[in-house]
């Protein structure tokens, strides 16, 4: 067998001009709102039309049968860049946002260990400095001083929230219980933090071996934010029981509401008791970056650790989180393995994030975060962090407008919940609502429970979502409950 020989290959400028001017088109199709935001097939005929079991057996044989299977591919996808699209907290990317997954694709380097991915690796490295340089965590010169400095903070990038959350509390783990990598985690360890906090906490839990009822919930007001004045009596139950508390969590914010606990004040009681304050900033801690918004977070800098999202508010293209520590030392404590193949004891060119991450091989994520940034400058993605948290203001203000709907609060991110008609539609009817409506293909929103009440949920992502956008949305939920209504008669 000749592998070269028998190999297909198709025309590489040809597939990648084809490919482009079908980008182009997607793009352009659904900001101008000529597609569907979601027209959801089934599995199987999504499958029957691309033709899966053939190409997968034979191959593209021609540029046209990649070019079809694409454009099939595309058009069975959610078209985030459509105005009506309110969805889930997945950045709407800008135009160019792929190029970076395109290059990593052709270029394969893994950033993770320096020598296999250097530019990516630098581009991690800077960003990381930058968003530390916000936190006031970075102490060096300028964003290119790359070196681990007991002055400074630290931080890595990773494939998202839940392996960030993991990571940091397996620091927080290191902080306590260091003898916890080689002889388990203690039974006494515990971690207090929001009722609401996000699922990847007590997973994380679980993984590192502690167990979901390590975590001791803290109640929250209705809104679903953190009452910051029960901790003291949490507190103080846990350590009457024998409990050692390994961390504090808040959320920076909320992922149903979108509405940011009391940073300040959970700082404070973790100063009191010399304890780990851990902060989910997955998706809030962007609001660093708006000089409006940014007072949200007061408080976030006197964290012991931080993650945040970069694929949710700064428009990178899922997936991309940093994990940050206010000092270097809770990074390098966090894991302790050998690899002899991968990890060496002296100086090596450049910094290598493998150590200090769950992940030994990664993409080269700051070349997304960076990319993002670099399209149209730093200034711009603060305005766009800026703009989507006005935006679900200004939906709020149009919605309190009309009496057939209820807001159960003022938005402070970019996240709003909503009911219609609440004195008529049962929790399981504002949930059928909400199928309803994205099953027509015209909007894409989603829906939470709050206080075990239903309601519908967006999140604003789109820029190019207007007034008029609002108001369509209003009416497309009137004409949808009432068909609700009647089929119920």
């Amino acid at each position: 067998m000749n592998y070269q020989k028998d190999q297909n290959t198709l025309p590489l400028k040809e597939v990648n001009f084809e490919i482009s001017a079908l980008l182009e088109d997607y793009i352009e199709k659904s900001r101008e709102e000529k597609t569907f935001v979601l027209n959801q097939r089934s599995p199987k005929s999504i499958a029957e039309a691309l033709q899966t079991e053939h190409h997968f057996k034979n191959g593209f044989k021609t540029t046209a049968a990649l070019i079809k299977f694409i454009s099939i591919y595309l058009d069975n996808t959610n078209h985030l860049r459509n105005p009506k699209y309110m969805g889930h907290q997945v950045a709407v990317p800008q135009d160019l946002s792929g190029i970076p997954d395109w290059i990593h694709g052709t270029v394969n380097n893994p950033s993770s260990l320096y020598e296999m991915g250097p530019a990516g690796a630098t581009l991690e490295g800077f960003m990381i400095n930058w968003m530390l340089q916000h936190l006031g965590w970075f102490k060096g010169e300028d964003l290119y001083d790359f070196k681990l400095n007991k002055k400074n903070g630290s931080g890595v990038l990773t494939h998202g929230g839940s392996i960030a959350n993991l990571t940091a509390l397996s620091a927080a783990r290191a902080a306590i219980a260091p003898e916890a990598w080689t002889k388990g985690s203690p039974k006494d360890l515990i971690v207090i933090g929001p009722s609401t906090a996000h699922y990847s906490i007590t997973r994380a839990l679980s993984i590192m071996g502690m167990g979901k009822n390590a975590f001791i919930p803290v109640l929250v007001d209705e809104n679903e934010v953190l009452i910051t004045e029960n901790l003291e009596e949490v507190y103080n139950q846990q350590l009457k029981a024998g409990k050692r508390i390994m961390a504090i969590v808040a959320n920076a914010c909320a992922t149903s509401t979108g509405l940011f606990d009391n940073l300040e004040g959970v700082a404070d009681f973790c100063e009191k008791h010399a304890l780990w304050f851990h902060v989910d900033g997955a998706h809030g801690a962007a609001a660093l970056l708006s000089e409006k918004d940014k007072h949200k977070v007061k408080g976030i800098e006197r964290a012991d650790s931080l993650i945040w999202d970069a694929h949710k508010m700064m428009r990178v293209p899922a997936l991309c989180t940093a994990v940050l520590y206010k000092n270097v030392i809770s990074q390098i404590n966090a894991f302790q393995q050998k690899g002899s193949y991968v990890f060496h004891d002296e100086d090596v060119i450049g910094m290598d994030s493998m150590p200090y991450t769950v992940e030994c091989t990664k993409s080269a994520l700051g070349m997304k975060l960076y990319w993002s940034f670099a399209l149209e400058g730093e200034k711009a993605i603060g305005n766009f962090i800026q703009n989507s948290f006005q935006q679900a203001r200004d939906l709020y203000d149009f919605l309190n407008n009309h009496e057939e709907f209820y807001c159960p609060y003022e938005p402070e991110s970019n996240i709003l919940c909503f009911q219609y008609r609440p004195d008529l539609l049962t929790n399981k009817q504002q949930l059928e609502l909400r199928y309803q409506l994205i099953n027509t293909g015209d909007f894409y929103i989603t829906s939470c429970e709050i206080k075990g009440k239903r309601y519908l949920r967006t999140v604003m992502m789109n820029p190019l979502t207007q007034k008029d956008h609002y108001i369509l949305l209003t009416i497309a939920i009137e004409k949808q409950a009432k068909i609700l209504l009647e089929s119920d008669k």
